[in-house]
């Protein structure tokens, strides 16, 4: 049988949680970004694209 490829993406955290709000410091943990320069690979599902764009200021995504 023929596998279906999963659409992954890789999501790097750029930025301190410091001064951000709670949401979003919980958000990036959830995601499992603990300091700067985690990366984590998801994939890329309609959960993982809300938690992103909630803290799209805060990580660099790219295709993985």
């Amino acid at each position: 049988m023929a596998e279906k490829k999963t659409n992954q993406i890789k999501i790097t955290r750029t930025r301190s949680g410091i001064g951000a709000k709670q949401f979003h410091r919980e958000t990036l943990r959830s995601l499992g970004l603990k300091k700067i320069g985690d990366s984590v690979v998801r994939v890329n599902d309609e959960v993982t694209q809300g938690m992103v764009r909630t803290v799209a200021h805060m990580v660099q995504v790219e295709e993985a």
